[in-house]
C-alpha cells in the first residue's frame, strides 16, 4: 500500500536535524517477577516483547512503512511497506550492570534519545532494559512524529499495553513483504497526481523549501489558531536561559507525585487539574531560574506552549479520563510572582480565556480503541506545538492523562510511565506530564550543554508542590 505524506507529516520528516530528533519518547518501568519485587521468574523478556509487538502490529500497520522520496522532489514522500521488514532490527535489547538504580536508566534513555532514528527503515524503536533494581525492567520507544498522528496512525505504546495481566488475543495477521515500487514508479505516480490536479504543483514548491515555515503553514489546516495566542505571539517570548541552540545530546530526569494533591489544590482553590499542574510546573520554574541567580521581577513571566488533553472528571471526580482531543494554547507563566496562589490564580484566568478562544484536535481513532492512550496522545500535542513559530514560545508542555488503574505489557503490571517530549528547535527542555494510576509523572527532556542543572529542575517541582499543599492549610 502507498499513500503520499501529508505536509505536516512531510515537514517533520524533513524538519530533522542530527541536534533536533523529532521522535516522541515513551519510557514505561514494569515489575518483571511474578513475587513481588525482589527475586523470581521474569514475566517479560526478548522473545516475549517481540511476539507481542508483532501481534498488536495489524493495529498500527504504519509501524511497518517506511518513507520514500520521489524522485526530482516531484511530490511529497509516500509511505510504502517496507518488504525488508526486520522487527528484531527495530526491538533492541539492553541492560545496566545489575542491579541497576534509576539514575543509570535515565542517563541510558539520555542517550538513546540524542540518536536520531534510522530512515532507510520504518521511523521507529523499542528497547528493552534489564537489569533494573528490585525485580522491575524498563521499555523505551522511539517513534518519528512524522509516524504518528493519534488520528489515523497510533503510537505503538498504545496498543501493546492490556487492561489485565492476561494477554489479549487478536487475529492472525497475514501480512507478507510485498515488493516495493521503483523509483520510475514513483515519479510516474507523482506525475499523475499533478496532471490530475495542477493545483499539486504549488504545494509541491512549497514543500520543497522544507522550511520551518511549511510546518506552521500546513499544520494550519488541522489545528485553529487561538485569538490570544496570535496576540501573544505578535511580541514573541521573553528571554530565557531555556532558549538557544542545542547540541547532539540530551539530558532526562523524571519526577513522580500523587495525583490526590493535584486534587486537593484543585478542590481548595475551585480550578481545574490542568491548573493545578500548570501552577506546580510554574513554582518550579520559578526556584530554578532563581538557582541560577536569574534576576526576576513580579511581571516576569515564560511563555509556554501546553498542548494538553483535557482532563475530563467522572463518577463524582474520582476518576479521569481523556477527553479525546488536544486543545493548544499559548499561556504566559508568572514565574515572578512569589505568591503559589496568585500565580495559580493567574494559570486558571488564563486557560479558561484560552479555553473560549481556540479548538482542540480531535483524536477521533483514540476514542475507539482500548489502550494507554497518553503515547498517542503527547505525538498529537509534539505536533500542535509546532505550529507556533519558535521565537514565540519559551517551552513546550505537554500533559496527557491515562487510566487510574494497573496496566499490563506481556503480563507485566506497569509501575510508572513518563513521556518524553523531542526538542523542538531552539528549546533547551521539554516537559512532559501524565497521569497513571493515582500519581502524576514527570519526564524532563533537556539538551546536555543548556540544561546541566536539569536535576535542580526535577527537585524544583517537588519543592513546589510542597508549597501549593502548604497554602492549601
Amino acid at each position: 500500500m502507498i499513500t503520499r505524506l501529508t505536509p505536516q507529516d512531510a515537514s517533520f520528516y524533513r524538519l530533522e536535524s542530527s541536534s533536533n530528533p523529532i521522535h516522541i519518547g515513551s519510557l514505561a518501568i514494569v515489575l518483571n517477577t511474578d513475587s513481588g519485587a525482589g527475586a523470581g521468574t521474569p514475566i517479560l523478556n526478548y522473545d516475549r516483547l517481540v511476539d507481542l509487538v508483532d501481534a498488536r502490529l495489524p493495529l498500527v500497520p504504519r509501524y511497518r512503512r517506511r518513507v520514500r522520496e520521489v524522485p526530482l522532489s516531484l511530490g511529497r514522500p509516500v509511505w510504502v511497506e517496507d518488504s525488508r521488514f526486520d522487527i528484531t532490527y527495530h526491538i533492541r535489547r539492553s541492560a545496566l550492570p545489575a542491579p541497576g538504580t534509576d539514575q543509570q536508566l535515565y542517563e541510558l534513555v539520555a542517550r538513546l534519545a540524542s540518536h536520531p532514528l534510522d530512515q532507510s527503515r520504518p521511523l521507529w524503536e523499542m528497547y528493552l532494559i534489564e537489569g533494573l533494581s528490585e525485580g522491575r525492567c524498563a521499555i523505551f520507544t522511539k517513534s518519528h512524529s512524522a509516524l504518528v498522528d493519534g488520528d489515523t496512525a497510533l503510537e505503538i505504546g498504545h496498543v501493546i499495553l492490556d487492561a489485565g495481566p492476561a494477554t489479549r488475543e487478536l487475529a492472525d495477521d497475514a501480512w507478507i513483504a510485498p515488493r516495493e515500487p521503483s523509483d520510475v514508479e514513483l515519479l510516474v505516480g507523482a506525475l499523475a497526481d499533478l496532471a490530475a490536479q495542477p493545483r499539486k504543483a504549488l504545494d509541491v514548491a512549497r514543500d520543497a523549501s522544507a522550511s520551518a515555515f511549511a510546518v506552521i503553514g500546513t499544520a494550519s489546516k488541522a489545528v485553529d489558531s487561538v485569538v490570544s495566542a496570535v496576540r501573544a505571539a505578535a511580541t514573541g517570548a521573553p528571554d530565557s536561559p531555556l532558549n538557544g541552540p542545542t547540541s547532539r545530546s540530551r539530558r532526562f530526569d523524571v519526577v513522580r507525585t500523587d495525583l490526590a494533591d493535584y486534587r486537593t489544590i484543585r478542590t481548595r482553590f475551585d480550578c481545574s487539574t490542568n491548573d493545578a499542574i500548570l501552577a506546580v510546573v510554574t513554582g518550579a520554574l520559578r526556584n530554578w531560574l532563581l538557582s541560577r541567580g536569574e534576576a526576576l521581577t513580579e511581571s516576569t513571566t515564560l511563555r509556554a506552549v501546553v498542548p494538553m488533553s483535557v482532563y475530563v472528571e467522572g463518577n463524582g471526580g474520582n476518576r479521569l479520563k481523556p477527553a479525546g482531543e488536544v486543545s493548544t494554547f499559548l499561556i504566559d507563566l508568572p514565574v515572578g510572582e512569589p505568591n503559589p496562589v496568585m500565580r495559580l490564580s493567574h494559570i486558571a484566568h488564563a486557560t479558561e480565556l484560552n479555553g473560549r478562544n481556540q479548538r482542540g484536535v480531535r483524536a477521533r481513532t483514540l476514542v475507539h480503541l482500548a489502550g494507554f492512550a497518553p503515547a498517542s496522545l503527547h505525538a498529537m500535542s509534539v505536533r500542535a506545538a509546532s505550529t507556533f513559530a519558535e521565537h514565540t514560545f519559551n517551552l513546550v508542555i505537554t500533559n496527557a492523562p491515562g487510566p487510574q488503574t494497573p496496566m499490563f505489557i506481556g503480563g507485566a503490571r506497569m509501575l510508572e510511565m513518563y513521556p518524553v517530549a523531542p526538542l523542538l528547535r531552539n528549546q533547551a527542555s521539554s516537559i512532559g506530564i501524565t497521569s497513571y494510576d493515582g500519581r502524576v509523572f514527570f519526564g524532563l527532556n533537556a539538551d546536555r550543554d543548556a540544561m546541566a542543572d536539569i536535576g535542580v529542575l526535577a527537585a524544583s517541582v517537588r519543592d513546589s508542590m510542597e508549597e501549593m499543599l502548604g497554602a492549601c492549610v
